[in-house]
């Protein structure tokens, strides 16, 4: 009976014995085995063995990424500007056996690291600076912290501003200033396009009157070629006449005379004041006038006139009968 005691006794504290030497670590945690109180070795993820009644479990280390949330803390600027910040850091533990034995809370000492170095950035800028260059403090804050504690076998990874709030009445000043620059630029943005409108429009006046000035150059230009042209034919036609008459035809001369003579009354009687146009002469006249030019032309040249004279003069005077006609409303004498 005794025996049996014994042995069950014996199984009993060998099966204690190696249950207190092994140890099960999960992932992403490191062990501390202390030996008589002193740090001997770490244990990684996995099955790990210890020399039980010697050695012993001292930290459970956490090496995964870690974040600390850092509370809201106010801190003045350089140009003694009150804001409060909000910030996150993140951190992990690459030595586990220091961050275990170097420092005593590691989660308090980054914290109290994180605020205090918040608190120097912040002092060192402008407001202004503040609120624009936030990639600026959160890397300035990263170095500071990753060089404090990387004795403590701790990697700060990150460090980011989450907020930075400035005093109520601070904003509003902001606000104000932000709306009259932006009023400043929507009349800046305004005036500069009154002004291209005003530039654009006096180009197209310039060019409107360069095509004007071109169209009454060209229309000038086929005005003075009619006017050449009409010329030489009125040459033409006076040196034909001419040398008809030279030639003793007088019938050329006749017809030229009553040809002026007809466009004169026409222009009277087209005259823009005009509304009752009288002829104060009689056809015969027209005669006369013809013999006179046929007896000019007879003392010239000694010539007698009179077979081609008569008669051109008798058919005038049947084909012209004398009258007197009211003008149209136009001014235009009416046909019979």
């Amino acid at each position: 009976m005794g025996y049996n005691i014994f042995a069950i006794v014996v199984v009993v504290l060998v099966i204690v014995t190696i249950a207190a030497g092994v140890r099960t670590i999960p992932q992403g945690y490191v062990y501390t085995v202390e030996r008589f109180g002193r740090y001997s070795r770490s244990l990684g993820a996995g099955l790990g063995l210890i020399v039980p009644y010697v050695d012993r479990i001292g930290h459970k280390v956490n090496i995964m990424e870690q974040v600390l949330d850092i509370p809201s803390q106010e801190a003045f600027t350089r140009d003694n500007a009150g804001v409060t910040i909000d910030a996150a850091a993140f951190y992990q533990v690459l030595d586990a056996a220091r961050a275990a034995y170097e420092i005593t809370n590691l989660n308090q000492a980054l914290l109290v690291l994180t605020m205090t170095n918040i608190r120097t950035v912040v002092g060192s800028m402008d407001l202004d600076q503040l609120l624009s260059h936030r990639d600026e403090i959160n890397e300035k804050l990263l170095q500071v912290m990753d060089a404090a504690a990387s004795p403590w076998g701790v990697k700060v990874t990150r460090v980011e501003i989450k907020d930075i709030l400035p005093p109520a009445d601070l904003a509003g000043s902001m606000a104000r200033q932000m709306k009259a620059e932006r009023e400043k630029r929507a009349a800046v943005l305004e005036a500069e396009g009154l002004r291209q409108a005003a530039v654009l429009k006096a180009q197209g006046a310039k060019e409107s009157q360069i095509l004007a000035a071109e169209g009454r150059k060209e229309a000038a230009f086929r005005d003075a070629e009619a006017r050449e042209r009409q010329a030489e034919a009125e040459a033409k036609a006076t040196a034909m006449v001419s040398d008809a008459i030279s030639r003793g035809d007088l019938a050329a001369a006749n017809f030229l005379v009553a040809e002026k003579y007809v466009e004169a009354i026409k222009a009277i009687a087209t005259a823009p004041n005009q509304r009752v146009v009288i002829v104060p002469i009689e056809m015969a006249s027209i005669a006369g006038t013809l013999g006179g030019i046929a007896e000019i032309t007879r003392s010239v040249f000694g010539t007698d006139p009179g077979s081609t004279s008569e008669p051109h003069l008798a058919r005038t005077s049947r084909s012209l009968p004398p009258t007197t006609r009211p003008a149209n409303s136009d001014g235009s004498v009416p046909e019979s």
